[in-house]
């Protein structure tokens, strides 16, 4: 054991334990590198692809939605000059077929249909 080192209390043998790596397990090591990261690049256009899709949905979302808030205003500003909104006006008397279809009325035809037709039952 005249070969064997002590370095901090522990001896140590010349040389490194296990299999030298071969050039061809460096190739391969290599290829597996770029096939990992040409799966990673994929995955990561894929999950930005869904993302900008998800935010493109949100955003026709919010535009509807915005659209509908100021059918509504329009409707609020038209009661307080004292004019009822022909759209009402069908709501309220149960003529459904009067109610044009426009993208932000088709909540309001919803929600006058459930109250028109459940008026004279006990709603919950």
């Amino acid at each position: 054991m005249e070969d064997n080192k002590m370095v901090a209390g522990k001896v140590k043998k010349p040389g490194k334990r296990g299999r030298k790596p071969a050039k061809i397990d460096l190739k391969a090591k290599l290829e597996r590198s770029r096939q990992s990261a040409r799966e990673c690049r994929a995955r990561k256009k894929l999950r930005y692809q869904y993302l900008e899709e998800l935010v493109s949905s949100k955003e026709r979302a919010i535009c509807a939605l915005r659209e509908e808030l100021e059918m509504y205003k329009q409707w609020c500003s038209a009661m307080d000059q004292g004019k009822i909104p022909s759209e009402i006006k069908a709501l309220l008397t149960g003529d459904e077929q009067k109610i044009p279809q426009s993208s932000g009325g088709t909540k309001a035809s919803k929600n006058g249909k459930n109250s028109s037709t459940g008026g004279s039952t006990a709603q919950s």
